[in-house]
């Protein structure tokens, strides 16, 4: 899966001219919480919510509500917007670019084909990843358990709940927090098979067995 496949295209932008004022009814009307800055066909910078609170004066201030919207209709996107912007590219493998929004804490990437603005991946397409690679919407039974880390391992386990009538949807592994030699592995499966003697057997067989019935 690459960003192309979960990558938003229509994307609202901004000019740098533009006040905030106008960035501020955008991002309301639209439900948006990111907007790429463009001039002249090319991205500038990135304007997000968190921007535009973190300028605005705090409840405090002794603006009254018409200095203040003075003021927000006098500053331009510009002069709040970053400039250092993050961006990947159509072609980027989507959990590449889930890594890069996580190790920077940034919630979009712009994501730019032969130097234009093709699309965005945010946060919220990437919980949108998530939730279609674990088949969670589908039901069905979740199976945790921690297997060696060697070849054929997690056949072993699939082969098991192919024998007692169930189906995968997913297989899901990682190592974080592991001891060297083991994986932890998380397994979707549906069916109408025995439920009871597919758990007796895996608790049998693996460590840390964990069964959630859908």
């Amino acid at each position: 899966m690459f960003v192309s496949d979960w990558m938003t295209r229509k994307v609202f932008t901004v000019n740098p001219d533009n006040s905030i004022s106008d960035a501020i009814k955008l991002i309301k009307e639209k439900g948006i919480k990111h907007v790429p800055v463009i001039k002249d066909d090319k991205l500038k910078g990135i304007l997000s919510d968190r921007d535009i609170k973190d300028f605005s004066p705090s409840k405090a201030t002794t603006l009254d509500i018409y200095e203040l919207h003075y003021l927000l209709a006098r500053t331009k996107v510009k002069d709040v917007m970053k400039t250092k912007v993050f961006t990947t590219a159509p072609d980027t493998p989507v959990e590449e670019a889930a890594m890069l929004m996580y190790d920077q804490c940034i919630g979009c990437l712009p994501v730019l084909q032969d130097g234009r603005l093709a699309g965005i991946i945010s946060d919220r397409d990437i919980f949108r990843v998530l939730v279609d690679i674990t088949g969670v919407r589908h039901g069905g039974h979740r199976i945790y358990m921690t297997v060696e880390d060697r070849p054929g391992s997690i056949k072993e386990v699939a082969d098991i709940i192919r024998k007692h009538g169930f189906s995968l949807q997913s297989i899901l592994t990682s190592y974080e927090r592991m001891e060297e030699g083991y994986r932890n592995i998380v397994i979707r499966c549906k069916g109408s098979g025995k439920f009871g003697n597919l758990r007796v057997e895996l608790i049998g067989s693996f460590k840390d067995v964990r069964i959630k019935k859908g």
